[in-house]
């Protein structure tokens, strides 16, 4: 059950993020930056309030300590979801719907990557046999 709550916590924090993202990547795209650009200025902005969101409310883990991995899931998430973009631009002439088709699968991604390496559950420490 509560992998259930974490996961469903995890969906209300990624829909405001994506929302917050998506917004300010879709503003970039209008004012005629270049996609990377875009992208980039999406994920800078984001850090800080994702990492409240999914750290603090998704994971219940809002640690400073988990701060340089969940930069470095995000540097790894940028360069996918500029890779798969580019790659979708010889079928699907626009940058915003090229992102929207992404949203869900990068969103499955991130949560993979933050619940599995980022926000990691402590382990408790095995006892020896007495």
């Amino acid at each position: 059950m509560a992998g259930q709550q974490r996961f469903i916590r995890f969906l209300l924090a990624g829909g405001l993020n994506t929302l917050f993202g998506f917004s300010v990547y879709s503003a970039a795209i209008w004012a005629d930056l270049p996609v990377w650009a875009a992208l980039l200025a999406a994920n800078v902005t984001g850090v800080a309030f994702n990492f409240v969101t999914t750290g603090g409310y998704a994971f219940q883990r809002l640690l400073l300590a988990h701060f340089p991995r969940f930069l470095a899931a995000y540097l790894a998430c940028f360069i996918i979801n500029w890779g798969l973009i580019r790659w979708l631009a010889h079928g699907v002439p626009n940058a915003i719907v090229a992102q929207a088709i992404l949203t869900l699968p990068m969103a499955v991604l991130s949560y993979l990557i933050m619940s599995r390496w980022v926000f990691v559950e402590p382990t408790s420490p095995r006892r020896a046999p007495p």
